[in-house]
């Protein structure tokens, strides 16, 4: 089970892994793609999942809002 501090892994017993974020799923990894993250958790295990999740800031948000096409 992953530690607490917003994401949260669960690895069930038919080898799907459910990754939450704050209680609720963020999402859902089969097979393979399950495998990968398993062996990839280990390292830092909330930068892994928010990669594996989307959700996760990319550093260019303020940039983003004052570009032209954004501005509105």
């Amino acid at each position: 089970m992953g530690q607490a501090q917003g994401f949260r892994y669960d690895e069930r017993a038919d080898g799907t892994v459910l990754i939450t974020h704050h209680g609720r799923v963020a999402g859902t990894l089969r097979g393979g793609r399950a495998a990968e993250f398993l062996a990839e958790v280990d390292d830092d295990p909330q930068l892994v999942m928010a990669r594996w999740t989307g959700n996760y800031r990319h550093g260019n948000e303020r940039t983003a809002k004052r570009h032209p096409r954004n501005r509105g």
